[in-house]
Protein backbone atom coordinates (compact mmCIF):
# COMPACT_ATOMS: atom_id res chain seq x y z
CA UNK A 1 0.00 0.00 0.00
CA UNK A 2 1.66 3.21 -1.30
CA UNK A 3 1.78 6.08 1.09
CA UNK A 4 1.34 9.91 0.13
CA UNK A 5 2.08 12.89 1.66
CA UNK A 6 0.72 16.04 1.83
CA UNK A 7 2.51 19.73 1.41
CA UNK A 8 3.60 21.75 4.27
CA UNK A 9 0.96 24.08 3.27
CA UNK A 10 -1.82 21.88 3.01
CA UNK A 11 -1.43 20.43 6.82
CA UNK A 12 -0.78 23.89 8.30
CA UNK A 13 -4.32 24.88 6.21
CA UNK A 14 -6.11 21.82 8.15
CA UNK A 15 -4.79 22.70 11.42
CA UNK A 16 -5.23 26.50 11.12
CA UNK A 17 -9.02 25.76 9.58
CA UNK A 18 -9.41 23.18 12.57
CA UNK A 19 -7.61 25.52 15.51
CA UNK A 20 -9.86 28.35 14.36
CA UNK A 21 -12.88 26.22 14.61
CA UNK A 22 -12.37 25.80 18.02
CA UNK A 23 -10.60 29.56 18.95
CA UNK A 24 -14.64 30.56 17.25
CA UNK A 25 -16.33 28.30 19.20
CA UNK A 26 -14.40 29.19 22.25
CA UNK A 27 -15.25 32.91 22.09
CA UNK A 28 -19.38 31.94 21.13
CA UNK A 29 -19.24 30.19 24.54
CA UNK A 30 -17.09 32.34 26.44
CA UNK A 31 -17.66 34.85 29.38
CA UNK A 32 -15.66 38.27 29.41
CA UNK A 33 -15.69 38.40 33.29
CA UNK A 34 -15.04 34.99 35.27
CA UNK A 35 -14.15 34.53 39.07
CA UNK A 36 -11.38 32.04 39.85
CA UNK A 37 -13.86 29.26 41.04
CA UNK A 38 -16.08 29.16 37.92
CA UNK A 39 -13.06 29.31 35.96
CA UNK A 40 -11.40 25.71 37.73
CA UNK A 41 -14.38 24.05 37.65
CA UNK A 42 -17.41 25.83 36.41
CA UNK A 43 -20.95 25.81 37.56
CA UNK A 44 -20.92 22.14 39.17
CA UNK A 45 -23.50 21.25 37.45
CA UNK A 46 -22.41 19.03 34.51
CA UNK A 47 -24.64 15.95 32.95
CA UNK A 48 -23.66 12.79 32.34
CA UNK A 49 -23.34 13.25 28.59
CA UNK A 50 -21.11 16.54 28.79
CA UNK A 51 -19.05 14.75 31.85
CA UNK A 52 -18.72 11.57 29.88
CA UNK A 53 -17.47 12.81 26.78
CA UNK A 54 -15.35 15.55 28.14
CA UNK A 55 -13.58 12.27 30.45
CA UNK A 56 -13.20 10.18 27.48
CA UNK A 57 -11.95 13.01 25.15
CA UNK A 58 -9.66 14.64 28.02
CA UNK A 59 -7.69 11.23 28.40
CA UNK A 60 -7.63 10.45 24.64
CA UNK A 61 -4.88 12.14 23.60
CA UNK A 62 -2.81 12.15 20.38
CA UNK A 63 -0.62 9.74 22.33
CA UNK A 64 -3.10 7.24 21.53
CA UNK A 65 -2.14 7.63 17.92
CA UNK A 66 1.28 6.41 19.02
CA UNK A 67 1.54 5.12 22.35
CA UNK A 68 -0.40 1.26 22.39
CA UNK A 69 0.39 0.50 18.77
CA UNK A 70 4.42 1.01 19.39
CA UNK A 71 3.98 -0.68 23.15
CA UNK A 72 2.29 -3.52 21.38
CA UNK A 73 4.94 -4.31 18.84
CA UNK A 74 7.63 -5.01 21.75
CA UNK A 75 5.42 -6.12 24.77
CA UNK A 76 2.78 -8.03 22.58
CA UNK A 77 -0.90 -8.53 23.76
CA UNK A 78 -0.03 -7.92 26.89
CA UNK A 79 1.08 -4.37 26.53
CA UNK A 80 -2.07 -3.89 24.70
CA UNK A 81 -4.42 -4.84 27.61
CA UNK A 82 -2.15 -3.31 30.32
CA UNK A 83 -2.37 -0.16 28.43
CA UNK A 84 -6.35 -0.18 27.75
CA UNK A 85 -6.92 -1.35 31.46
CA UNK A 86 -4.71 1.06 32.64
CA UNK A 87 -5.93 3.90 31.32
CA UNK A 88 -9.29 3.10 31.91
CA UNK A 89 -8.87 2.40 35.65
CA UNK A 90 -8.51 5.61 37.29
CA UNK A 91 -11.80 6.15 36.06
CA UNK A 92 -13.23 3.25 37.96
CA UNK A 93 -10.81 4.03 40.98
CA UNK A 94 -12.46 7.67 40.83
CA UNK A 95 -15.62 6.30 40.96
CA UNK A 96 -14.60 5.29 44.84
CA UNK A 97 -12.39 8.14 45.80
CA UNK A 98 -14.47 10.68 43.76
CA UNK A 99 -17.96 10.81 46.09
CA UNK A 100 -15.89 10.36 49.17
CA UNK A 101 -13.67 13.99 48.46
CA UNK A 102 -16.76 15.53 47.12
CA UNK A 103 -18.39 14.55 50.58
CA UNK A 104 -15.59 15.73 52.87
CA UNK A 105 -14.86 19.08 50.20
CA UNK A 106 -18.49 20.15 48.79
CA UNK A 107 -16.80 22.88 47.53
CA UNK A 108 -13.63 21.61 46.28
CA UNK A 109 -11.62 22.26 43.55
CA UNK A 110 -8.10 20.09 43.31
CA UNK A 111 -6.85 16.92 44.89
CA UNK A 112 -4.14 18.90 46.30
CA UNK A 113 -6.68 20.56 49.00
CA UNK A 114 -7.06 16.82 50.30
CA UNK A 115 -3.49 16.39 50.77
CA UNK A 116 -2.92 19.57 52.21
CA UNK A 117 -5.57 18.75 54.91
CA UNK A 118 -4.95 15.22 55.27
CA UNK A 119 -0.60 15.38 54.99
CA UNK A 120 0.37 18.97 55.78
CA UNK A 121 2.56 21.23 53.76
CA UNK A 122 5.24 19.45 52.85
CA UNK A 123 3.85 16.34 51.38
CA UNK A 124 1.56 18.98 48.95
CA UNK A 125 4.63 20.85 48.38
CA UNK A 126 6.23 17.32 47.20
CA UNK A 127 3.00 16.05 45.33
CA UNK A 128 2.60 19.52 43.55
CA UNK A 129 6.00 19.03 42.14
CA UNK A 130 5.30 15.62 40.99
CA UNK A 131 1.63 16.82 39.45
CA UNK A 132 3.12 19.69 37.96
CA UNK A 133 5.74 17.66 36.38
CA UNK A 134 3.54 15.50 35.03
CA UNK A 135 1.04 17.73 33.31
CA UNK A 136 4.02 19.34 32.05
CA UNK A 137 6.08 16.61 30.47
CA UNK A 138 1.75 15.47 29.16
CA UNK A 139 1.51 18.59 27.30
CA UNK A 140 5.13 18.01 26.43
CA UNK A 141 4.61 14.62 24.71
CA UNK A 142 0.97 15.91 23.05
CA UNK A 143 2.43 18.67 21.49
CA UNK A 144 5.73 16.01 20.35
CA UNK A 145 2.72 13.68 18.99
CA UNK A 146 1.35 16.21 16.47
CA UNK A 147 4.33 17.36 15.65
CA UNK A 148 5.29 13.81 14.81
CA UNK A 149 2.24 13.63 12.72
CA UNK A 150 2.44 16.81 10.39
CA UNK A 151 6.56 15.94 9.86
CA UNK A 152 5.18 12.46 9.03
CA UNK A 153 2.57 13.13 6.44
CA UNK A 154 3.99 16.36 4.92
CA UNK A 155 7.79 17.34 6.51
CA UNK A 156 6.77 19.91 8.31
CA UNK A 157 9.23 20.87 10.59
CA UNK A 158 8.54 20.13 14.11
CA UNK A 159 8.87 23.75 15.69
CA UNK A 160 6.24 24.85 13.23
CA UNK A 161 3.58 22.54 14.34
CA UNK A 162 4.19 23.09 18.22
CA UNK A 163 4.13 26.53 18.03
CA UNK A 164 1.20 26.73 15.94
CA UNK A 165 -0.73 23.96 18.32
CA UNK A 166 0.22 25.47 21.73
CA UNK A 167 -0.76 29.15 20.04
CA UNK A 168 -4.38 27.72 19.17
CA UNK A 169 -5.33 25.99 22.58
CA UNK A 170 -4.21 29.40 24.74
CA UNK A 171 -6.41 31.57 22.04
CA UNK A 172 -9.16 30.29 23.83
CA UNK A 173 -8.32 27.93 26.70
CA UNK A 174 -7.11 31.15 28.83
CA UNK A 175 -10.39 33.16 28.64
CA UNK A 176 -12.60 30.36 28.96
CA UNK A 177 -11.31 28.05 31.64
CA UNK A 178 -12.98 23.99 32.10
CA UNK A 179 -16.31 25.23 31.26
CA UNK A 180 -15.23 26.30 27.75
CA UNK A 181 -12.91 22.52 27.73
CA UNK A 182 -16.06 20.97 28.65
CA UNK A 183 -17.85 22.43 25.87
CA UNK A 184 -15.06 21.82 23.02
CA UNK A 185 -14.80 18.31 24.15
CA UNK A 186 -18.29 17.28 23.19
CA UNK A 187 -17.24 18.59 19.28
CA UNK A 188 -14.17 16.66 19.76
CA UNK A 189 -15.18 13.63 21.50
CA UNK A 190 -17.99 13.12 18.03
CA UNK A 191 -14.96 13.75 15.89
CA UNK A 192 -12.68 11.33 17.82
CA UNK A 193 -15.53 8.34 17.89
CA UNK A 194 -16.55 8.91 14.13
CA UNK A 195 -12.87 8.17 12.81
CA UNK A 196 -11.75 5.79 14.83
CA UNK A 197 -14.68 4.15 13.91
CA UNK A 198 -13.78 4.46 10.50
CA UNK A 199 -10.60 3.62 11.16
CA UNK A 200 -11.83 -0.10 12.57
CA UNK A 201 -13.99 -0.42 9.13
CA UNK A 202 -11.19 0.68 7.03
CA UNK A 203 -7.82 -1.65 8.48
CA UNK A 204 -10.06 -4.97 9.03
CA UNK A 205 -11.64 -4.42 5.74
CA UNK A 206 -8.12 -4.21 3.99
CA UNK A 207 -6.85 -7.49 6.08
CA UNK A 208 -7.17 -10.25 3.21
CA UNK A 209 -7.91 -12.49 6.31
CA UNK A 210 -8.58 -12.07 9.89
CA UNK A 211 -6.38 -9.85 12.19
CA UNK A 212 -5.65 -12.96 14.37
CA UNK A 213 -4.48 -15.31 11.96
CA UNK A 214 -2.50 -12.86 10.58
CA UNK A 215 -0.29 -12.32 14.25
CA UNK A 216 -0.51 -16.06 14.43
CA UNK A 217 1.27 -17.08 11.76
CA UNK A 218 3.66 -13.50 11.52
CA UNK A 219 4.51 -12.83 15.11
CA UNK A 220 2.88 -15.87 17.56
CA UNK A 221 5.74 -14.91 20.03
CA UNK A 222 3.24 -11.50 20.78
CA UNK A 223 0.25 -13.53 21.85
CA UNK A 224 2.49 -16.35 23.07
CA UNK A 225 1.21 -17.10 26.89
CA UNK A 226 4.96 -17.94 27.55
CA UNK A 227 6.41 -14.71 26.25
CA UNK A 228 7.67 -12.80 28.92
CA UNK A 229 7.21 -8.98 28.14
CA UNK A 230 3.86 -10.29 27.19
CA UNK A 231 3.52 -10.25 31.53
CA UNK A 232 6.41 -7.35 32.32
CA UNK A 233 4.94 -5.04 29.75
CA UNK A 234 1.18 -5.35 30.08
CA UNK A 235 1.97 -4.84 34.32
CA UNK A 236 4.03 -1.89 33.85
CA UNK A 237 1.81 -0.14 31.49
CA UNK A 238 -0.87 -0.83 34.10
CA UNK A 239 0.87 0.24 36.96
CA UNK A 240 2.45 3.24 35.44
CA UNK A 241 -0.76 4.87 33.57
CA UNK A 242 -3.33 3.66 36.22
CA UNK A 243 -1.53 5.36 38.93
CA UNK A 244 -0.42 8.45 36.84
CA UNK A 245 -4.30 9.21 35.71
CA UNK A 246 -5.08 9.57 39.73
CA UNK A 247 -3.03 12.75 40.04
CA UNK A 248 -4.60 14.25 36.54
CA UNK A 249 -5.87 17.79 38.01
CA UNK A 250 -8.03 17.81 35.10
CA UNK A 251 -9.35 14.34 36.12
CA UNK A 252 -10.76 16.08 39.81
CA UNK A 253 -11.70 19.09 38.57
CA UNK A 254 -14.46 16.81 36.49
CA UNK A 255 -14.99 14.87 39.50
CA UNK A 256 -16.05 18.17 41.73
CA UNK A 257 -18.09 19.84 38.13
CA UNK A 258 -20.40 16.94 38.56
CA UNK A 259 -24.28 17.50 39.45
CA UNK A 260 -24.52 15.25 41.76
CA UNK A 261 -22.94 11.65 42.25
CA UNK A 262 -24.98 9.38 40.29
CA UNK A 263 -24.24 11.62 37.23
CA UNK A 264 -20.52 11.36 38.45
CA UNK A 265 -20.33 7.35 38.50
CA UNK A 266 -22.55 6.90 35.72
CA UNK A 267 -19.99 9.08 34.09
CA UNK A 268 -16.95 7.39 35.11
CA UNK A 269 -18.20 3.70 34.21
CA UNK A 270 -19.16 5.15 30.54
CA UNK A 271 -15.92 7.01 30.01
CA UNK A 272 -13.99 3.57 31.32
CA UNK A 273 -15.60 1.65 28.91
CA UNK A 274 -15.18 3.84 26.05
CA UNK A 275 -11.45 4.81 26.44
CA UNK A 276 -10.36 0.69 27.09
CA UNK A 277 -12.37 -0.01 23.82
CA UNK A 278 -10.05 2.62 21.88
CA UNK A 279 -6.95 2.41 23.24
CA UNK A 280 -7.25 -1.75 23.05
CA UNK A 281 -8.34 -1.42 19.27
CA UNK A 282 -5.20 1.00 18.85
CA UNK A 283 -2.71 -1.54 20.48
CA UNK A 284 -4.12 -4.23 18.08
CA UNK A 285 -3.20 -2.41 15.28
CA UNK A 286 0.59 -2.07 16.80
CA UNK A 287 0.16 -6.20 16.65
CA UNK A 288 -1.14 -6.20 13.10
CA UNK A 289 1.18 -3.20 11.81
CA UNK A 290 4.22 -5.39 12.81
CA UNK A 291 2.93 -8.61 11.67
CA UNK A 292 2.58 -7.11 8.30
CA UNK A 293 5.62 -5.43 8.26
CA UNK A 294 8.51 -6.32 11.12
CA UNK A 295 10.66 -3.28 10.06
CA UNK A 296 7.71 -0.88 10.67
CA UNK A 297 8.77 2.19 13.09
CA UNK A 298 7.01 1.34 16.62
CA UNK A 299 5.20 5.11 16.81
CA UNK A 300 4.23 4.91 13.54
CA UNK A 301 2.46 0.97 13.30
CA UNK A 302 -0.85 2.74 13.32
CA UNK A 303 -0.34 5.42 10.88
CA UNK A 304 2.03 2.32 8.11
CA UNK A 305 -2.00 0.65 8.24
CA UNK A 306 -4.62 3.39 7.90
CA UNK A 307 -2.20 5.74 5.44
CA UNK A 308 -2.61 5.43 1.71
CA UNK A 309 -3.11 6.80 -1.79
CA UNK A 310 -6.32 8.91 -0.77
CA UNK A 311 -5.72 12.20 -0.09
CA UNK A 312 -9.42 12.80 1.75
CA UNK A 313 -7.79 9.72 4.45
CA UNK A 314 -4.65 11.25 5.10
CA UNK A 315 -6.54 14.59 5.89
CA UNK A 316 -9.12 12.84 7.98
CA UNK A 317 -6.50 11.19 10.02
CA UNK A 318 -4.98 14.75 10.53
CA UNK A 319 -8.63 15.94 11.84
CA UNK A 320 -8.40 13.07 13.92
CA UNK A 321 -4.97 14.20 15.61
CA UNK A 322 -5.66 17.51 16.04
CA UNK A 323 -9.15 16.70 18.01
CA UNK A 324 -7.02 13.95 20.18
CA UNK A 325 -4.33 17.02 20.39
CA UNK A 326 -6.83 19.97 20.88
CA UNK A 327 -8.83 18.37 24.01
CA UNK A 328 -6.12 17.28 25.91
CA UNK A 329 -4.05 19.98 25.88
CA UNK A 330 -6.49 22.42 26.86
CA UNK A 331 -7.30 20.12 29.75
CA UNK A 332 -4.04 20.07 30.64
CA UNK A 333 -3.37 24.17 29.96
CA UNK A 334 -6.66 24.61 32.20
CA UNK A 335 -5.38 21.89 34.91
CA UNK A 336 -2.01 23.73 34.96
CA UNK A 337 -3.69 26.88 35.45
CA UNK A 338 -5.90 25.78 38.61
CA UNK A 339 -3.35 23.89 40.44
CA UNK A 340 -1.58 27.28 40.36
CA UNK A 341 -4.23 29.52 40.84
CA UNK A 342 -5.37 27.15 44.03
CA UNK A 343 -1.93 26.53 45.39
CA UNK A 344 0.23 29.60 43.68
CA UNK A 345 0.98 31.18 47.35
CA UNK A 346 1.85 27.61 48.63
CA UNK A 347 4.22 27.66 45.78
CA UNK A 348 5.53 30.81 46.10
CA UNK A 349 3.49 33.89 48.08
CA UNK A 350 6.69 35.90 46.64
CA UNK A 351 5.88 35.05 42.90
CA UNK A 352 1.70 34.75 43.13
CA UNK A 353 0.89 36.82 45.89
CA UNK A 354 -1.82 39.23 44.53
CA UNK A 355 -3.91 39.24 41.02
CA UNK A 356 -3.42 35.18 41.23
CA UNK A 357 -4.86 34.67 37.98
CA UNK A 358 -3.21 37.21 35.95
CA UNK A 359 -0.16 35.98 37.33
CA UNK A 360 -0.79 32.66 36.95
CA UNK A 361 -1.51 32.98 32.73
CA UNK A 362 1.84 34.47 32.51
CA UNK A 363 3.56 31.03 34.31
CA UNK A 364 1.57 29.32 32.31
CA UNK A 365 3.01 31.09 28.92
CA UNK A 366 6.27 30.54 30.54
CA UNK A 367 5.79 26.69 30.50
CA UNK A 368 4.01 26.45 27.32
CA UNK A 369 7.78 28.43 26.10
CA UNK A 370 9.61 25.64 27.28
CA UNK A 371 7.00 23.36 25.72
CA UNK A 372 7.64 24.57 22.80
CA UNK A 373 11.47 24.35 22.93
CA UNK A 374 11.30 20.72 23.90
CA UNK A 375 8.69 19.24 21.82
CA UNK A 376 10.32 20.81 18.48
CA UNK A 377 13.29 18.36 19.66
CA UNK A 378 11.36 15.22 18.82
CA UNK A 379 11.94 13.20 21.93
CA UNK A 380 10.31 9.77 21.80
CA UNK A 381 6.73 10.11 22.98
CA UNK A 382 6.36 6.57 24.85
CA UNK A 383 9.21 7.56 27.11
CA UNK A 384 8.38 10.79 27.93
CA UNK A 385 5.33 9.54 29.56
CA UNK A 386 6.85 7.06 31.44
CA UNK A 387 9.26 9.02 32.72
CA UNK A 388 6.39 11.84 33.97
CA UNK A 389 4.65 8.07 35.10
CA UNK A 390 7.45 6.99 37.33
CA UNK A 391 7.10 10.04 39.38
CA UNK A 392 3.62 9.55 40.17
CA UNK A 393 3.92 5.89 40.21
CA UNK A 394 6.13 6.79 43.30
CA UNK A 395 3.56 8.50 45.23
CA UNK A 396 0.80 6.72 44.43
CA UNK A 397 0.33 3.97 47.08
CA UNK A 398 1.26 6.51 50.05
CA UNK A 399 -0.81 9.03 48.96
CA UNK A 400 -4.14 7.14 48.11
CA UNK A 401 -3.95 4.49 50.84
CA UNK A 402 -3.53 7.81 53.25
CA UNK A 403 -7.04 8.38 52.46
CA UNK A 404 -8.21 5.24 54.14
CA UNK A 405 -5.31 4.77 56.89
CA UNK A 406 -5.06 7.25 59.25
CA UNK A 407 -1.51 6.50 60.69
CA UNK A 408 -0.09 7.13 57.61
CA UNK A 409 1.88 10.83 59.30
CA UNK A 410 3.46 12.90 57.25
CA UNK A 411 7.33 11.91 57.87
CA UNK A 412 6.60 8.35 56.72
CA UNK A 413 5.04 10.00 53.54
CA UNK A 414 8.01 12.12 52.65
CA UNK A 415 10.41 9.10 53.08
CA UNK A 416 8.22 7.05 51.36
CA UNK A 417 8.03 8.64 48.53
CA UNK A 418 11.22 10.30 48.10
CA UNK A 419 12.21 7.11 48.62
CA UNK A 420 10.49 5.10 46.16
CA UNK A 421 11.28 7.79 43.67
CA UNK A 422 15.00 8.01 44.16
CA UNK A 423 15.01 3.79 43.49
CA UNK A 424 12.71 3.64 40.48
CA UNK A 425 15.01 6.82 39.10
CA UNK A 426 17.72 4.03 39.91
CA UNK A 427 16.69 1.55 37.90
CA UNK A 428 14.66 3.80 35.06
CA UNK A 429 15.92 3.02 31.49
CA UNK A 430 17.98 5.31 28.84
CA UNK A 431 16.06 6.02 25.92
CA UNK A 432 17.43 3.25 24.57
CA UNK A 433 16.40 1.03 26.89
CA UNK A 434 19.41 -0.87 27.29
CA UNK A 435 21.13 0.42 30.61
CA UNK A 436 19.73 2.94 33.17
CA UNK A 437 21.75 5.09 35.97
CA UNK A 438 22.68 1.86 38.41
CA UNK A 439 22.42 -0.51 35.83
CA UNK A 440 25.46 -0.23 33.41
CA UNK A 441 26.65 3.57 34.89
CA UNK A 442 26.87 3.38 38.19
CA UNK A 443 27.65 -0.65 38.45
CA UNK A 444 28.65 -2.28 35.14
CA UNK A 445 26.12 -4.41 33.35
CA UNK A 446 27.62 -7.63 33.70
CA UNK A 447 26.69 -7.23 37.50
CA UNK A 448 23.02 -7.72 36.66
CA UNK A 449 21.24 -10.80 35.32
CA UNK A 450 19.71 -10.83 32.22
CA UNK A 451 16.39 -10.86 33.72
CA UNK A 452 17.44 -7.42 35.39
CA UNK A 453 18.57 -6.26 32.27
CA UNK A 454 15.96 -6.80 29.91
CA UNK A 455 13.33 -5.39 32.41
CA UNK A 456 14.44 -2.39 33.37
CA UNK A 457 11.18 -0.54 32.94
CA UNK A 458 9.09 -3.22 34.73
CA UNK A 459 12.06 -3.00 37.66
CA UNK A 460 11.76 0.34 37.73
CA UNK A 461 7.67 0.79 38.68
CA UNK A 462 7.65 -2.62 40.50
CA UNK A 463 10.25 -1.12 42.97
CA UNK A 464 8.75 2.15 43.36
CA UNK A 465 5.41 0.65 44.43
CA UNK A 466 6.97 -2.20 46.50
CA UNK A 467 9.19 0.66 47.99
CA UNK A 468 5.89 2.45 49.20
CA UNK A 469 4.39 -0.53 50.73
CA UNK A 470 7.64 -1.35 52.83
CA UNK A 471 7.59 1.79 54.39
CA UNK A 472 3.90 1.18 55.07
CA UNK A 473 4.41 -2.41 56.72
CA UNK A 474 7.10 -1.52 58.51
CA UNK A 475 5.67 1.60 60.13
CA UNK A 476 2.15 -0.37 60.72
CA UNK A 477 4.73 -3.34 62.42
CA UNK A 478 6.91 -1.34 64.18
CA UNK A 479 3.89 0.39 65.80
CA UNK A 480 2.12 -2.47 66.43
CA UNK A 481 4.91 -3.70 68.78
CA UNK A 482 5.43 -0.67 70.96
Amino acid sequence: METIYLSIQSSLTVTIIVGLFFIGLGYLNSKKTIDNRKYIIGNRDENTFSLTTSLAASALGAWILFGPASAATWGGFGAVIGYALGTATPMLLLYNFGPKIRKEFPRGLSLTEFIKKRFGMGILKLSLFLILFYLVIFLIAEVTAIAFLLNFISKTPLWITAGITLIICLLYILRGGFKLSIITDKYQFIIIAVLIFISVILILGNLETNSFKIIKENSPNLINSKYLPNYTAGLTFFIAVAATNLFHQGNWQRVFAAKNNLILKKSLIYSSLIIFLIVLWMGLTGLISFSLNSKVIPDLAFFDLILSKNYLLIISILVLALALTLSTIDTLINAISSILIVNGNQISKSIFGSSLKNKTNYMILIICILVFIIASKGFSILYLFLLADLFCCAAVVTIFYGFFNKKINSQLSYFSILSALILGILFFPSMDFRSSILVGNLLPIEYFSAIITTNLLFISFTIAIITQLFFIIFYSLRNSFK
